[in-house]
């Protein structure tokens, strides 16, 4: 993890507008639900720039912030976020509690996946946590992950893929147990698990029993729904490369947007080089300048687009698609098309 995530980790969530508003949504939804105030503690682990506690801190509502990555916390706390430079484990979650107190609610969004441990990490969610408090966990689902062809998500800062049994069965290890569910759209499908000390649990929403049903209707709960996986990934893979492959045999010019993890398995799986994306744009300035993992595709600013003037734009981060779209509408109304890989190849 030390060499993954630190000291010069290139992910700001803040660059994501969408991504930003998610987090205000879950902030005023939280507050009301758990009646958040001066006199709480909110903890979100893998807190990044401060994207989610500052809208906490705006509210008047005390935030910690447990993030590893020295660039990211260091912006976080520019944002005035308290922020402490630390990975969670059983040992580190109590030696916080100690200094600050346990938390009313402990969030961590899109982390579960990126640890390597993760009983030692949920017994560090629960070392955070008060006895009546609540943890808020969001990840991508499974179930969506592989009905959805989104193998672009596989790489190695993944350690693990949940569906809602195995992440209650990890939370269980910590003395957490899951009490509600929440489906998301945000990457391509996610689900935000609500989970509480076993002592205070409680019995479950229905909403747990349903989406337990489905992952198991799926055959998601054994090996059968995994089949035909590999099957799917390929017929990505063949559309892409028969459409790039096309575009550049009409001469056309196809560059790229975003810089994702996810976009980097999707071009090195597929053979994708410069001779077939002329290069990508990023909003992040830590990014611009440098290149693709294996692919060693440019990554530019995104006026770079606009003085280049593509045929097409290749969509990688294609969660944000509707975002990106947004973004790039003076580009498209110049004849620029939009090109979205997954789950299927879309030409917009």
């Amino acid at each position: 993890p030390e060499e993954v995530f630190t000291p010069d980790y290139a992910y700001y969530s803040s660059y994501s507008d969408s991504w930003v508003a998610h987090a205000r949504r879950f902030v005023q939804r939280a507050v009301q639900r758990l009646d958040l105030g001066p006199d709480s503690l909110v903890t979100e682990v893998a807190s990044n720039d401060g994207y989610l506690l500052q809208h906490l801190v705006a509210r008047g509502v005390p935030v910690l912030g447990v993030e590893p990555c020295a660039d990211v916390a260091a912006a976080a706390r520019a944002r005035g976020v308290r922020t402490e430079e630390v990975f969670l484990g059983e040992a580190s979650g109590k030696e916080l509690a100690g200094r600050y107190g346990t938390a009313d609610l402990v969030v961590g969004n899109n982390v579960l996946a990126h640890v390597p441990d993760v009983v030692d990490f949920v017994r560090g969610l629960r070392a955070l946590v008060s006895e009546g408090g609540v943890v808020s966990l969001e990840f991508p689902h499974l179930q969506r992950l592989v009905e959805l062809r989104q193998f672009d998500t596989i790489y190695h800062e993944h350690y693990s893929y949940f569906t809602l049994r195995t992440a209650a069965a990890v939370l269980e290890a910590g003395d957490l147990v899951v009490v509600d569910v929440d489906e998301l759209s945000t990457h391509g499908g996610s689900l935000r698990v609500w989970a509480r000390p076993a002592v205070a649990a409680g019995r479950p929403s229905d909403t747990v029993g349903e989406v337990l049903s489905r992952e198991r209707a799926a055959g998601l709960h054994d090996l059968a729904g995994h089949d035909g996986f590999a099957g799917a990934v390929l017929d990505v893979k063949s559309d892409l490369l028969e459409f790039l492959v096309g575009a550049s045999r009409r001469g056309e010019l196809v560059a790229g947007y975003g810089a994702p993890g996810k976009g980097n398995t999707l071009l090195n799986h597929c053979g994708v080089r410069e001779d077939l994306l002329a290069f990508t744009v990023d909003r992040n300035p830590a990014k611009q300048g440098r290149y693709l993992p294996g692919t060693h595709i440019p990554i530019r600013g995104p006026e770079a687009l606009a003085d280049a003037g593509p045929d097409y734009v290749l969509v990688l981060p294609w969660n944000l698609r509707d975002e990106i779209a947004a973004q790039l509408a003076p580009l498209r109304e110049r004849g620029t098309r939009l090109v979205v890989p997954i789950p299927r190849l879309e030409v917009l």
